[in-house]
């Protein structure tokens, strides 16, 4: 049974939410800003419960902090009832913990989270909280940046600003907030930022990040992203020691062209150092020593890439770290931040090969999804680029089912995956129990209201092979309801197909944002082998659909007592987003090819 699915990765659907308010005038942050990029934030937040499903969410707060870098003080917190009470977070309240992503990883026990938890709350309370972040030593020494974007609930004004030392000037790219004139005395010059009331649109399933569109503060030092780039080099150097110089030879030994070396040497990283997920920003910016990576077999993501430089270095191939945002952003602020930048890769300029060593279930050369059509920014040169928006993604299946004069069904589906999800389907059945394996072809049975059962064979799952193909043999009990007339559901897939992949283009009836849509192709073959004691009335027609970038092909074939279907799916889009005009275009093929995965051949009992 394949897995593979034209993979995308959707965005929480969140509305304008009435259930939490943050009170007007009563928020702020205010910074105070070092010449050497120092800086001490006071924090103040009173926010009120309205409805009951807020309080869970909303109850505690977490504060992320590098105690390397900075120390965080609760200054006041407490429960302010409708009554006017004040109920205070006692000490015991407040839990500072080590970040659940660097937990057993020693290198990484300067991520902390502070958390709040506010006592007694009730529909109609406030919460206030008061915090003191001290930035002690600067992520770039002599600069400073910030970014914010609000949630998604009620905020009724949120109040920034930045006292800045004079010469130290302060660049932005705002969206839906209000600046003030800048105020200069004593050597300082300070800025004032509101958030203004808007409404929200919510965030449409597999669209773009609410960055990408909705209000947004981005403040900066920097001139420019290279400047920025060169801040971040400056602080990632790495060394190439004996030990990583014999491992990469090793490694590459038996090839030839830089190509595979770096494929080698990226999916050794990405099998044998165990990725913690602490992202840049958290887990500061300079990467750990590429040998201490190599000895402890663990890091985050810059630390991939250091590791993943330094033996590529050894074997005479120069790499860059890539900086990216591993989410749903695919707009930088004009002004440079950290915020968006959260997730390092490798790019080796000669090849202009993109490498994730990080990404355990996709094999080198390939990205994850998230990552395609995606501006990066390339630190050793400090030039602005982008992901490429295609990679190759292939399935080939085949599906037969044999019917009982019962109306159940013995059947066989296989399915041949090439591509970037090739590994990834090696990677899932590896990663799942046994025992679950023989469930799963029930649970997808159960998806199309059939009852039944199957053993699922695949081939190894270890090594490289560019083709990785699975089959489920299994038996359905009423795949037909007989005696009929009644119509037969046209499958060619039962996972992960074509099937799949259309119905997911519906999530959303209009668009309003640009939203995620990967290229790819797909081929299914099925035959439904009825009995003697079935008369086949009719199959449905044949359809073509070539438009909005579909090219869509379905044959029905009578043959004896037998149905062959043919189906062919492609998807082509030169870039990795599709805008709302061209969710316009695609609507008429999205419902052919709905209506056509819906048909059904209608049998009858003789």
């Amino acid at each position: 049974m394949n897995l593979f699915a034209h993979q995308v990765f959707t965005a929480v659907e969140r509305y304008p939410d009435a259930s939490h308010t943050t009170l007007s005038n009563k928020n702020s942050q205010a910074y105070v800003v070092n010449a050497d990029g120092s800086f001490v934030l006071d924090f103040d937040l009173v926010s009120r419960i309205n409805e009951e499903r807020a309080i869970k969410p909303n109850a505690q707060r977490s504060v992320s902090f590098n105690r390397s870098l900075e120390t965080v003080d609760i200054v006041e917190a407490y429960t302010q009832k409708a009554d006017g009470r004040k109920v205070p977070v006692a000490a015991d309240q407040i839990k500072e913990q080590q970040e659940q992503a660097s937990a057993e990883a020693p290198m990484f026990q300067d991520s902390r989270v502070k958390v709040v938890i506010f006592p007694d709350v009730a529909v109609g309370d406030r919460m206030v909280l008061r915090y003191q972040r001290h930035r002690t030593t600067a992520m770039f020494p002599g600069q400073f940046e910030d970014l914010y974007a609000p949630d998604f609930y009620e905020n009724q004004q949120i109040h920034f600003t930045y006292d800045m030392p004079a010469d130290m000037p302060l660049f932005a790219d705002v969206r839906s907030f209000k600046a003030a004139e800048p105020t200069t005395a004593n050597g300082r010059k300070i800025y004032r930022w509101d958030l203004q009331p808007t409404e929200k649109n919510r965030v449409e399933v597999g669209s773009v990040a609410y960055t990408d569109y909705g209000q947004r503060l981005a403040v900066s030092t920097f001139t420019d992203y290279k400047q920025f780039a060169q801040a971040y080099a400056a602080r990632a150097q790495v060394e190439v020691t004996p030990a990583i110089t014999q491992l990469a030879r090793e490694l590459t030994a038996n090839l030839d062209s830089p190509r595979s070396k770096a494929l080698v040497l990226s999916d050794w990283v990405r099998k044998n150092i165990r990725y913690v997920a602490v992202y840049v920003g958290n887990g500061g910016v300079v990467p750990h020593a590429a040998q201490a990576v190599l000895d402890n077999r663990y890091g985050d993501c810059k630390d991939h890439v250091a590791l993943l430089e330094a033996l590529l270095k050894a074997v005479a191939i120069e790499s860059s770290p890539a900086l990216i945002n591993l989410g749903d952003a695919y707009l930088l602020p004009k002004v440079p931040t950290l915020g968006l930048l959260n997730h390092a890769i490798t790019y080796v300029p000669t090849l202009d090969l993109y490498l994730d060593s990080t990404a355990t279930p996709i094999a080198a050369g390939y990205l994850m999804i998230p990552e395609l059509g995606k501006p990066v920014l390339l630190t050793q040169s400090g030039e602005l680029a982008r992901t490429p928006s295609h990679q190759l993604g292939k399935v080939d299946g085949t599906l037969h089912f044999k019917i009982d004069p019962s109306g159940a069904a013995d059947f066989t589906n296989g399915t041949t995956v090439e591509g970037w999800a090739t590994e990834l389907n090696r990677f899932l059945f590896k990663s799942i129990m046994p025992a679950d394996r023989d469930q799963l072809t029930q649970k997808v049975l159960s998806m199309y209201g059939q009852s039944g059962s199957g053993k699922i064979e695949t081939d190894p799952l270890e090594g490289n092979a560019a083709t990785f193909t699975s089959t489920v043999k299994g038996r359905t009990e009423n795949l037909v309801n007989l005696p009929g007339p009644t119509g037969v559901p046209t499958l060619s897939s039962l996972a992960g197909g074509i099937g799949q992949n259309v119905f997911s283009l519906m999530a959303e009836q209009d668009r309003t944002q640009a939203f995620i849509c990967t290229s790819g192709t797909i081929e299914e073959k099925a035959r439904f082998d009825f009995p003697k004691q079935l008369n086949i009335l009719a199959v449905p027609k044949a359809v073509t659909l070539n438009t909005g970038g579909f090219n869509y092909q379905t044959t029905y074939v009578k043959e004896g007592n037998s149905v062959l279907i043919t189906r062919s799916y492609a998807f082509s889009n030169p870039d990795a987003l599709c805008s709302p005009q061209d969710f316009v275009a695609m609507k008429p093929a999205i419902e052919g090819m709905v209506n056509d995965l819906k048909s059904q051949i209608i049998v009858q009992t003789l």
